[in-house]
Order: structure tokens, then C-alpha cells, then sequence
């Protein structure tokens, strides 16, 4: 045993530490076969509790999360992709923080929260007491970088999982004489691929002795990279288990591992066909381990299929809280399978999609792209074997477009960021959640092919503008920041933001030009952005009204060649 239990006599609820890592495959950990990777605290959660064999996720990481927030199908939360607004949950969602908030639990979560970032999109507003993290996708740096705490930026200090850990610790610490929710989604193994020395190096001296199928796409020092975050990962597992250990709760906690997609490059991963993105096996097979010593067996191995969705009526029936005020549910309680009630997890229909990748399962079936697999003689989907199921292969194909045009129905594919809430009065609109506009002639671009955490650049002339959807909560006045940097030729250039015939001026009046933050990359980033820091220009008070409408931000007067890129708009109800 590499931990042991104590229970606290101050409260029998049981507590939830709910562990969720970014792009980390079924295939990355020890327990699964992996012979390049030591996981020893992973790997000894599942011998202390259960462990499914089979259990899915969306292709990719945002509608994971509002899926197994919610316990519905991503579509119906209105999230249907990771960016430009896209991952927005709908507000009128009940997340399992909600619940347990209301039952009398203190909630909290550290990491990555990528279902919305204004208030009540922010975590603060979804059920979670507590927040510390990210709260997009696509990170800059995970060294010593600039995170949310409660609605304001601070810096956090050395790796990022590190810090994330230390402050989930120090929440259950705070919390330990009442119930408490602490969910950590790390942002790793996800790109950029940045890990500590020590963990880079002791991997990279074992060497990669098992490779993707697809072995000729794979990359060694992403692979090594990646499966050293994975180590770091689950150093931090194990802290976290001493810490429920030595604060005498660890009996009287559930304790849940599970990643939000498959991994995010070609590496081994049991040589089942896809990866993040996709709808085969590889890219929504994930592990899943649960552990509640004295009521889940020990080593107890879950048949079926089993889903994201099932998350939040499973939490809410193993600790009796109840379900009221959530719209219809997708999923189902695992509890009466976990507990020995029933043998495996029923058959049922379960669908996972983005964007243009659909697929439905049914037992041991997979129907894709209009064929179909027996997973359990076929888990590489080498074999169609829709010619001898036909009735099959048809109903499922109908069952997939009935669902897809249901769900996706109705889908609010254009947010407007929430503004002016009293309880929450600052509210940033990064560049991320912007909508560019450039000219037929212009530049304007984000600075990284996924605008998570990049900013607005290269713009080059006055008809090119960005705007944003934005719905004025509170009436009042208001104070206007922008998130700059430029070079000494743009002192001088003039701005302009214009909402429903309100318009404020704002000028550049001062250079501030610094150098990207040094980004310790172990492999040329594809994606990310590099980070830089950026100047606070007060603009002035801003009257608002009530109500919604695109806030347009223009250039009025260019003096040089290119107007300074731009991060974020600040906007805080002052009255």
C-alpha cells in the first residue's frame, strides 16, 4: 500500500475529490498496460477501488466538462466545440456543484474550467465556492503564469499541476470538519509540452519501448514529454491521497480518476484506432476509477458501457443529495453496479460526437461513419461488419441522425458575454471570445491558430475592427480598461468602442513593448500562443444601458503601420 485510510467522526457524508487530467489517454497510465510510464498512485486508486473497462467521453475536452457537470449530452448544455464562445455552458444548467452547494457541501475547483469565462459563465456562478485556475483552453506557459482566482488575475507559482494540487489541499484542509466537493481538472498532459527537469529526464532515460500503431506519425519527445507530465500527474495523485490520509478523512471520501478525451498525439494506446478529436476508440475511451473504501470492492472491475454523463447522478446517489431542479438526464446512477447491486452497466444507446465525427454504441457495437464494429473481436475497427447485421447497422444509423438533430437543435450558436453583475462586477473580454473583422486587404489575426490565450495582432488598418456580443446586465456607469502593448511608432494611435450609439475614445499615449515570456518547450508548440504581459490603459467611465448588442472596438487614427495588439477589454460597475 503506498497510503492508508483514517475517517473523521465529524460528518458522515462522504466527501468528493474529483480528479479530472487534459488529453491524457486511456493508454497513458502503468495499470493499463504501459510499460514507458510509472504511474504507482494511479495505479494503486484502482486496486483500492473500481475500475471500468469500458467508458467514454466527448472527442474533446469542453464538452466532456459540461457533460459530466450537467449529467446531459454536451449539445444539450449548448457546448459544441473549445473556443470562440463555443464552450459555453448554458445558464440555465444545474451542475453537480449546484447540488451539493445546496445540500451543504463547500465546493471547490482547481484547474481548467473551459465552459465559459464572464459571470455567471465563471465558476463562481455554476456552484463552485472556490476557484483557482484557467479559464479557457489552449494555456500559455505552465510555469509561474497568470490564472483566475474568484474573478481576479493572479500569478501562480512553479508547474502548474504543482500549484494546482497545493490549492486544492489547502481547500480540503480548510474544509475538513464539513462535506466537501473539490474538483481538480489538471490542464495536463494537454500542449504546450512543458514538464519540470526531473520528470523529463527520468523518462527520457528509460526510453520508449511501446509505440502508437500508427508508429511512423509518432513523435518520441512529445511521447516522452507527454507520458513525464503523466508522472508529475501522479505524484500529485499521491499527494493529494496523503493529504486525505493525514487529515483523517480518506475513509469517508470518494475518490474519482478519469481524463476528458483520448491523448493528444500519437503514442501507445492498447492500438486502438483515433485520437483527441475523433469519435473511434482511441479518441473516447478513457480510464475511469472510483474509489469509496468500505462500500466500492476493492479491485472491482466495471463491464459495459459506462459515459461522462453518468458522473453527476452517480455522485448525487452515492451521497444521497438529491437531483432537483436539473433538466431531463442523459445518464444514469452507477452506484447499484458499483455497489454490487447489479452485475454490469445496462445496454443502452450512447452517443458521442463533435463537429463532423458522429458515432453511436450499443453493447459491444460501434457504428461510425456508416460502418459498423464488434468492439469485442475487433477493438482496432479493422473489420465492417455492417453486411452481416444489416437491421443493426440501420436502426443504429437512424438512432444516430434522430439524436444529432435533436440535441443539436436549437443551439445557441451566437453568445453574448454577460456584463454588470453586482455580485460580480468586473467582467473581462479577452480576445478570444472576440469575433475579428478584418478588411479585404487586412491582417487581423489572433496571434496562435487557437485563440485560447493568444491575442488580437497584425492590425494593420482602420476598416478592420473586433467586436463582441455582450448583454449589459446592471444599468450604471462603467470603468473601461484595455489590455495593451505596443512600440514606440504607436504613441499616437487613436480608438474607438461603440455599443448601441454609446462611444468612448481612448488614445495610446505611452510604449510598452516587452519580450514573449521565455516558454521552457520541450517540443515546438503547434497551437498555443506564447505569453507576454500586458499594460492596463484606463479609458474612462462608460454609461451603459441595459440590454445586448455588439461592442465594437475600431481604430480611429493609425500613425504607423500597425495598431497595438490587444489582449482583453476590461469593463467594472462602478454604480
Amino acid at each position: 500500500m503506498l497510503y492508508s485510510s483514517g475517517i473523521s467522526t465529524a460528518q458522515k457524508r462522504p466527501n468528493i475529490v474529483f480528479i479530472l487530467t487534459d488529453d491524457q489517454g486511456w493508454g497513458d497510465l502503468g495499470i493499463n498496460g504501459n510499460v514507458n510510464v510509472r504511474t504507482p498512485h494511479i495505479d494503486q486508486l484502482a486496486r483500492d477501488g473500481a475500475m471500468f473497462s469500458r467508458f467514454y467521453v466527448s472527442p474533446l475536452c469542453a464538452p466532456t466538462r459540461a457533460g459530466l457537470l450537467t449529467g446531459r449530452y454536451h449539445y444539450r448544455t449548448g457546448v459544441w466545440g473549445v473556443s470562440n464562445s463555443r464552450e459555453f455552458m448554458n445558464l440555465d444548467e444545474v451542475t453537480f456543484a449546484d447540488l451539493f452547494k445546496k445540500a451543504g457541501y463547500a465546493t471547490g475547483c482547481f484547474g481548467k474550467w473551459h465552459n465559459g469565462s464572464q459571470y455567471p459563465y465563471h465558476p463562481n456562478g455554476r456552484g463552485f465556492d472556490e476557484f483557482y485556475g484557467m479559464l479557457s483552453g489552449h494555456y500559455a506557459n505552465y510555469f509561474n503564469t497568470v490564472v483566475d482566482h474568484n474573478g481576479d488575475a493572479v500569478r501562480s507559482k512553479g508547474y502548474i499541476a504543482d500549484d494546482l494540487t497545493d490549492k486544492a489541499m489547502e481547500f480540503m484542509e480548510k474544509n475538513r470538519q464539513k462535506p466537501f466537493v473539490c474538483y481538480i481538472p489538471y490542464n495536463t498532459p494537454h500542449s504546450p509540452f512543458q514538464v519540470p527537469d526531473a520528470y523529463y529526464n527520468r523518462v527520457k532515460a528509460r526510453g520508449i519501448r511501446q509505440f502508437s500503431h500508427n508508429k511512423a506519425e509518432e513523435d518520441p519527445e512529445v511521447t516522452v514529454t507527454a507520458l513525464a507530465m503523466c508522472e508529475n500527474i501522479d505524484d500529485n495523485v499521491g499527494r493529494i491521497m496523503k493529504k486525505l490520509q493525514d487529515l483523517k478523512i480518506a475513509e469517508n471520501t470518494i475518490v474519482i480518476y478519469m481524463t476528458d478525451n483520448g491523448p493528444n498525439s500519437w503514442r501507445w494506446n492498447g492500438d486502438m484506432k483515433g485520437r483527441k478529436g475523433t469519435a473511434d476508440e482511441g479518441g473516447v475511451r478513457v480510464p475511469f476509477i472510483i474509489r469509496w473504501p468500505g462500500i466500492i470492492p476493492k479491485g472491482k472491475v466495471v463491464n459495459g458501457n459506462a459515459a461522462y454523463i453518468d458522473l453527476l447522478p452517480t455522485l448525487t446517489d452515492l451521497a444521497g443529495i438529491p437531483v432537483n431542479g436539473t433538466k431531463t438526464l442523459d445518464g444514469i446512477s452507477l452506484k447499484p453496479i458499483l455497489i454490487g447491486k447489479v452485475e454490469a452497466v445496462p445496454e443502452r444507446l450512447l452517443f458521442l460526437s463533435i463537429n463532423n465525427h458522429h458515432s453511436v454504441r450499443k453493447g459491444n457495437f460501434l457504428f461510425l461513419n456508416n460502418a459498423l464494429y464488434d468492439l469485442s473481436k475487433d477493438s482496432t475497427q479493422q473489420n465492417n461488419v455492417a453486411g452481416q447485421y444489416p437491421e443493426l447497422a440501420a436502426g443504429l444509423s437512424t438512432a444516430l441522425d434522430k439524436w444529432y438533430k435533436e440535441s443539436f437543435q436549437g443551439m445557441d450558436t451566437v453568445r453574448s458575454m454577460p456584463v454588470g453583475y453586482p455580485q460580480f462586477p468586473k467582467t473581462i473580454l479577452p480576445s478570444q471570445d472576440a469575433t475579428l473583422h478584418p478588411s479585404p486587404t487586412g491582417k487581423l489575426s489572433y496571434s496562435s491558430s487557437a485563440p485560447n490565450s493568444s491575442w488580437i495582432t497584425n492590425w494593420d488598418d482602420t476598416e478592420s475592427y473586433v467586436s463582441w456580443n455582450v448583454d449589459i446586465h446592471t444599468a450604471g456607469q462603467y470603468k473601461v480598461n484595455v489590455f495593451y502593448t505596443s512600440p514606440q511608432s504607436g504613441i499616437g494611435d487613436a480608438f474607438e468602442a461603440e455599443l448601441n450609439g454609446k462611444k468612448i475614445s481612448g488614445k495610446i499615449t505611452e510604449a510598452f513593448d516587452p519580450e514573449l515570456i521565455p516558454s521552457p518547450d520541450r517540443v515546438k508548440r503547434q497551437a498555443e500562443s506564447y505569453e507576454k504581459v500586458f499594460k492596463k490603459l484606463y479609458v474612462g467611465n462608460w454609461a451603459l444601458e441595459k440590454g445586448t448588442g455588439e461592442l465594437k472596438l475600431a481604430i480611429t487614427e493609425l500613425k504607423g503601420t500597425r495598431f497595438a495588439d490587444i489582449r482583453a477589454i476590461e469593463l467594472v460597475l462602478v454604480r
